[in-house]
């Protein structure tokens, strides 16, 4: 659709300016419209009772919309913020949809500041309570950047999406205490409680040409995740969001075991040394990053794939 008015547009010679009054015009229409079937989709959860059903896309890159909106009608909370980082430009996001939704406050942290300058320039910065912040995230900022935006206490939900020291970074946080937790894991590790060694500079297309050395299983998700007091609620279907309710918390919603809740992506993401897509898909992943150094977190200490 952008396609054919671009064209269109470039046939009548508009100005530079004009032209993009128009692009914006259209992407506006369009994010009016995936908001409004968000709404529609969200009444309709109220008679889902689990997480994969309750899954709808308006913001988020997979199904997590839904499921956040599923959680929210059967959890009760009170302070409605948030926090997300790595946002990137903030238009594909797991929070977006419950801030213009919800109207909740929100932080949200990347570390690029090109990427925080557009989102400082998108109108959502002004018509909503969104803090937005430029920092790489480490175990040694993460609370202070927390405490110095004046995020700190009980949140309702914290989404973790680094593509590195994820586990890292949440077992390290103790200045918020969320009721919800998303984070993303890397199902390439199949069950196997590990995670990558923390690297403060951890970056993940650095970290082995293959692209799938990176973050922490599942299985080490919900181990830390029963030592801070929450419980596993279930994954997306796409097999990179895990969820955590607080225990306090659950209501009616049903634990899940690791066995029970573990889905294993299909996209297929991999790359040979020349950076070209090899597509690889199952253990055929877990082949390519065979002799890279996990850290096994029930043994305490580092092991081979």
């Amino acid at each position: 659709m952008l396609d054919s008015l671009k064209n269109f547009l470039k046939k009548y010679f508009l100005t530079k300016a004009e032209f993009q009054k128009e692009i914006n015009k259209v992407q506006n229409e369009i994010q009016a419209n995936r908001f409004l079937l968000g709404q529609v989709k969200t009444m309709q959860n109220k008679n889902i009772t689990s997480i994969k059903e309750a899954e709808f896309q308006v913001f988020s890159q997979f199904g997590d919309d839904g499921i956040i909106q599923f959680l929210l009608q059967n959890i009760k909370i009170e302070n409605e913020v948030f926090i997300e980082f790595g946002v990137e430009k903030y238009t594909e996001a797991n929070t977006r949809f419950l801030l213009m939704n919800n109207n909740w406050r929100g932080l949200i942290i990347d570390g690029s500041q090109e990427n925080i300058d557009f989102i400082h320039q998108d109108s959502i910065h002004w018509r909503y309570g969104l803090t937005a912040v430029c920092s790489f995230i480490t175990t040694e900022n993460i609370n202070d950047l927390f405490i110095k935006n004046g995020f700190i206490g009980e949140i309702g939900l914290l989404s973790i999406d680094i593509d590195g020291n994820d586990y890292w970074v949440w077992e390290k946080i103790n200045t918020v205490n969320p009721i919800i937790v998303v984070v993303e894991y890397n199902s390439v590790f199949g069950l196997l409680p590990v995670t990558v060694p923390y690297q403060a500079d951890f970056v993940r297309t650095k970290a082995h040409f293959s692209n799938l050395f990176w973050g922490t299983s599942l299985g080490a998700l919900c181990h830390l995740a029963a030592q801070k007091g929450y419980d596993f609620v279930g994954t997306n279907s796409a097999g990179n969001n895990a969820y955590f309710v607080r225990k306090d918390k659950m209501g009616a919603i049903r634990p899940l075991t690791l066995a029970e809740g573990f889905t294993d992506s299909k996209f297929r993401e991999s790359r040979n040394e020349k950076g070209e897509l090899t597509f690889l898909h199952g253990q055929e992943r877990l082949q390519a990053i065979k002799n890279c150094e996990v850290f096994d977190v029930i043994q305490k200490k580092i092991v081979k794939i």
